[in-house]
């Protein structure tokens, strides 16, 4: 028996459907069948009964499919293990990431990381909108904000604090606003995940929170093009420092309000299991420490973000 067979097993098992287990294993559907039928044929039962509307595990298949499933999780991490020992640096990464973040920073990261480690290969889904680490081949997601399922594996990148920000130009035109209760009378570029447009903007100093109801001519769910209408003039941004921290250093936006800090955020690296901890991934994570670490350092110099952030 193979192990790629056993592997779409596992995946017909997961998705109770062959058609999506190929499409999740980027293969035709005949192959994947054919791969069924194969252990089907070694083991002398059949493991799924399949119907013309619906595929579901036999009595054998219940109770083969979590053993077999137990099976190879101990050759991979026997596999990895010994990359690890041997300094072997190779195989898949299947990441997600941030639109602006990810285009315009991680992606020259890994460039860098795959010509040092050219048996690396890459494939990056591009979205503002969280994954599901099974439906979309993905074994990690670089994300803000720390995870709440308590089922992944995560590390912690950096902290990440968010700026005000906006152009030398629209501030000549329009004002700079020095308090939140300034902010009523700017036009404010708007973020908008999963339908909920995020038009609260969360700023505080030292005794008061204050929460501000922010107006805008321009919405976008795409991360980076909130950051191109603030590089173009188009109004105010609240965003994270990373993802402005080139056109903060160049001089293209400057931040606003320093007495009142934005609602700050984390950048994570998750996992949806420790099988998928590779020693590329492990070295990719401290790549990304190390490159992020850089950039908060270097805007810490400028003054735009505290020093405290390294905490």
């Amino acid at each position: 028996m193979l192990l790629e067979d056993l592997q779409v097993i596992l995946k017909v098992a997961e998705f109770r459907s062959i058609t999506g287990a190929a499409t999740n294993l980027d293969m035709r559907t005949a192959t994947a069948s054919a791969a069924v039928k194969r252990v089907e044929s070694a083991l002398g039962v059949e493991l799924f009964i399949r119907t013309t509307r619906q595929l579901r595990l036999s009595n054998a298949g219940e109770k083969y499919i979590p053993q077999c499933e137990q099976a190879l999780l101990m050759l991979e991490q026997a596999k990895q293990n010994m990359k690890g020992e041997l300094d072997i640096i190779d195989g898949d990464l299947r990441i997600a990431l941030s639109s602006d973040l990810g285009r315009n920073l991680v992606m020259p990261w890994i460039d860098e990381f795959m010509a040092v480690h050219p048996d690396i290969s890459l494939r990056a889904n591009i979205s503002d909108s969280n994954v599901d680490f099974y439906r979309d081949s993905v074994d990690l997601a670089l994300r803000y904000g720390s995870p709440s399922d308590a089922s992944v594996y995560g590390f912690k990148i950096c902290n990440v604090p968010r700026v005000l920000c906006a152009t030398q130009a629209y501030i000549d035109q329009n004002g700079e606003p020095t308090h939140p209760h300034d902010l009523a009378s700017h036009n404010a570029l708007l973020y908008q995940l999963h339908d909920m447009t995020h038009d609260v903007w969360e700023f505080s100093n030292a005794k008061t929170i204050f929460k501000i109801k922010m107006k805008g001519n321009r919405v976008s769910n795409d991360s980076d093009l909130v950051r191109r209408w603030c590089v173009g003039g188009k109004g105010l941004a609240a965003k994270s420092c990373l993802d402005m921290s080139h056109d903060l250093l160049a001089g293209n936006v400057v931040s606003l309000m320093p007495e009142y800090q934005a609602k700050p955020t984390e950048l994570w690296l998750i996992f949806p299991s420790r099988q998928s901890i590779t020693p590329a991934a492990r070295l990719l994570r401290d790549t990304l420490k190390q490159k992020t670490r850089s950039i908060l350092l270097q805007l810490i110099e400028k003054g735009i973000v505290d020093k405290s952030v390294l905490d």
